[in-house]
Protein backbone atom coordinates (compact mmCIF):
# COMPACT_ATOMS: atom_id res chain seq x y z
CA UNK A 1 0.00 0.00 0.00
CA UNK A 2 1.58 3.19 -1.18
CA UNK A 3 -0.04 6.23 0.38
CA UNK A 4 0.77 9.66 -1.03
CA UNK A 5 3.46 11.35 0.98
CA UNK A 6 2.53 14.73 2.40
CA UNK A 7 5.13 17.42 1.98
CA UNK A 8 6.49 18.66 5.36
CA UNK A 9 5.34 22.29 4.86
CA UNK A 10 2.00 21.40 3.29
CA UNK A 11 -0.97 21.91 5.68
CA UNK A 12 -3.65 19.23 5.93
CA UNK A 13 -6.54 20.24 3.63
CA UNK A 14 -9.53 18.48 5.17
CA UNK A 15 -12.95 19.65 3.99
CA UNK A 16 -14.79 21.78 6.52
CA UNK A 17 -18.42 22.86 6.74
CA UNK A 18 -20.03 25.40 9.01
CA UNK A 19 -23.37 27.13 9.41
CA UNK A 20 -22.76 30.85 9.84
CA UNK A 21 -26.38 32.08 9.88
CA UNK A 22 -29.90 30.79 9.24
CA UNK A 23 -32.66 33.36 8.75
CA UNK A 24 -36.01 34.11 7.11
CA UNK A 25 -35.16 36.24 4.08
CA UNK A 26 -38.73 36.80 2.89
CA UNK A 27 -42.16 35.82 4.18
CA UNK A 28 -45.59 36.50 2.74
CA UNK A 29 -49.15 35.39 3.28
CA UNK A 30 -52.15 36.31 1.17
CA UNK A 31 -55.80 35.52 1.87
CA UNK A 32 -57.42 37.15 -1.17
CA UNK A 33 -60.99 35.99 -0.45
CA UNK A 34 -61.15 36.65 3.29
CA UNK A 35 -63.44 36.54 5.18
CA UNK A 36 -65.61 34.44 2.83
CA UNK A 37 -63.08 31.57 2.73
CA UNK A 38 -63.52 31.04 6.47
CA UNK A 39 -67.23 30.31 5.91
CA UNK A 40 -66.68 27.74 3.16
CA UNK A 41 -66.97 24.06 4.03
CA UNK A 42 -65.17 22.89 0.88
CA UNK A 43 -61.81 21.33 1.81
CA UNK A 44 -58.96 23.10 -0.01
CA UNK A 45 -56.49 21.40 -2.33
CA UNK A 46 -52.93 22.24 -1.32
CA UNK A 47 -50.08 22.63 -3.82
CA UNK A 48 -46.45 22.93 -2.66
CA UNK A 49 -43.62 24.26 -4.83
CA UNK A 50 -39.93 24.21 -3.85
CA UNK A 51 -37.03 26.16 -5.27
CA UNK A 52 -33.49 26.51 -4.01
CA UNK A 53 -30.58 28.60 -5.17
CA UNK A 54 -26.99 28.86 -4.01
CA UNK A 55 -24.57 31.70 -4.68
CA UNK A 56 -21.00 32.47 -3.72
CA UNK A 57 -20.51 35.34 -1.26
CA UNK A 58 -16.74 35.12 -1.05
CA UNK A 59 -14.15 32.36 -1.13
CA UNK A 60 -15.48 29.52 1.00
CA UNK A 61 -18.68 31.41 1.92
CA UNK A 62 -22.01 30.61 0.26
CA UNK A 63 -25.58 31.86 0.49
CA UNK A 64 -28.40 29.37 -0.07
CA UNK A 65 -32.09 30.31 -0.29
CA UNK A 66 -34.83 27.67 -0.11
CA UNK A 67 -38.20 29.04 -1.20
CA UNK A 68 -41.40 27.16 -0.40
CA UNK A 69 -44.70 28.31 -1.89
CA UNK A 70 -47.91 26.78 -0.56
CA UNK A 71 -51.13 27.50 -2.42
CA UNK A 72 -54.49 26.29 -1.08
CA UNK A 73 -57.50 26.44 -3.40
CA UNK A 74 -61.15 25.57 -2.94
CA UNK A 75 -62.49 25.16 -6.45
CA UNK A 76 -61.22 28.17 -8.41
CA UNK A 77 -60.83 30.39 -5.35
CA UNK A 78 -57.47 30.78 -3.66
CA UNK A 79 -57.96 30.17 0.06
CA UNK A 80 -54.43 31.28 0.94
CA UNK A 81 -50.99 31.66 -0.56
CA UNK A 82 -48.01 31.37 1.79
CA UNK A 83 -44.41 31.77 0.74
CA UNK A 84 -41.23 31.61 2.79
CA UNK A 85 -37.67 32.14 1.61
CA UNK A 86 -35.51 30.47 4.25
CA UNK A 87 -31.86 31.37 3.84
CA UNK A 88 -28.52 30.41 5.23
CA UNK A 89 -24.91 31.47 5.05
CA UNK A 90 -22.62 28.46 4.94
CA UNK A 91 -18.88 28.06 5.09
CA UNK A 92 -17.52 25.31 2.85
CA UNK A 93 -13.77 25.01 2.61
CA UNK A 94 -11.32 22.58 1.00
CA UNK A 95 -14.02 20.84 -1.02
CA UNK A 96 -13.17 20.18 -4.69
CA UNK A 97 -15.02 22.75 -6.84
CA UNK A 98 -17.09 20.13 -8.75
CA UNK A 99 -18.48 18.93 -5.37
CA UNK A 100 -19.58 22.37 -4.17
CA UNK A 101 -22.68 22.70 -6.40
CA UNK A 102 -24.19 19.33 -5.37
CA UNK A 103 -23.47 20.20 -1.74
CA UNK A 104 -25.26 23.56 -2.09
CA UNK A 105 -28.20 21.86 -3.84
CA UNK A 106 -28.62 18.99 -1.36
CA UNK A 107 -26.97 19.35 2.05
CA UNK A 108 -27.75 23.03 2.60
CA UNK A 109 -31.47 22.78 1.69
CA UNK A 110 -31.69 19.72 3.98
CA UNK A 111 -30.55 21.97 6.83
CA UNK A 112 -32.90 24.85 5.88
CA UNK A 113 -36.01 22.75 5.22
CA UNK A 114 -37.07 22.08 8.85
CA UNK A 115 -36.93 25.82 9.58
CA UNK A 116 -38.99 26.60 6.48
CA UNK A 117 -41.54 23.87 7.35
CA UNK A 118 -42.01 25.32 10.81
CA UNK A 119 -42.40 28.86 9.44
CA UNK A 120 -45.03 27.78 6.87
CA UNK A 121 -46.99 25.81 9.46
CA UNK A 122 -46.84 28.67 11.94
CA UNK A 123 -47.89 31.44 9.53
CA UNK A 124 -50.79 29.41 8.10
CA UNK A 125 -51.98 28.58 11.62
CA UNK A 126 -51.73 32.23 12.72
CA UNK A 127 -53.86 33.16 9.69
CA UNK A 128 -56.69 31.11 11.16
CA UNK A 129 -56.26 27.90 9.18
CA UNK A 130 -55.21 24.46 10.38
CA UNK A 131 -51.41 24.19 10.19
CA UNK A 132 -49.92 22.79 7.00
CA UNK A 133 -47.49 19.95 7.69
CA UNK A 134 -45.07 19.53 4.81
CA UNK A 135 -43.74 16.06 4.09
CA UNK A 136 -40.00 15.37 4.18
CA UNK A 137 -38.17 16.12 0.92
CA UNK A 138 -35.29 14.25 -0.71
CA UNK A 139 -33.19 17.09 -2.11
CA UNK A 140 -30.65 14.67 -3.53
CA UNK A 141 -33.32 13.03 -5.69
CA UNK A 142 -34.55 16.46 -6.85
CA UNK A 143 -31.01 17.50 -7.75
CA UNK A 144 -30.36 14.27 -9.70
CA UNK A 145 -33.69 14.68 -11.53
CA UNK A 146 -32.78 18.25 -12.54
CA UNK A 147 -29.37 17.10 -13.79
CA UNK A 148 -31.03 14.39 -15.87
CA UNK A 149 -33.55 16.87 -17.33
CA UNK A 150 -30.75 19.31 -18.20
CA UNK A 151 -28.77 16.54 -19.95
CA UNK A 152 -31.85 15.40 -21.90
CA UNK A 153 -32.62 18.97 -22.93
CA UNK A 154 -29.02 19.53 -24.01
CA UNK A 155 -29.10 16.34 -26.11
CA UNK A 156 -32.45 17.32 -27.66
CA UNK A 157 -31.25 20.74 -28.84
CA UNK A 158 -30.53 20.78 -32.56
CA UNK A 159 -26.91 21.11 -33.54
CA UNK A 160 -26.21 23.90 -36.00
CA UNK A 161 -23.36 23.36 -38.40
CA UNK A 162 -21.86 26.17 -40.36
CA UNK A 163 -20.45 25.25 -43.74
CA UNK A 164 -17.29 27.03 -44.85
Amino acid sequence: MNEPQQQPNEPQQTPTFGIEKIYVKDLSLEIPHAPEVFLSSEPPQVDVQLHNEGTTISEGMYHVVLTITVTAKAGEKTVFLAEVAQAGVFQIRNLPQPDVEPFLATACPNILYPYARETVSNIVNRAGFPPVYLAPVNFEAIYLQRLKQAQEQQQAEPKIEIAH
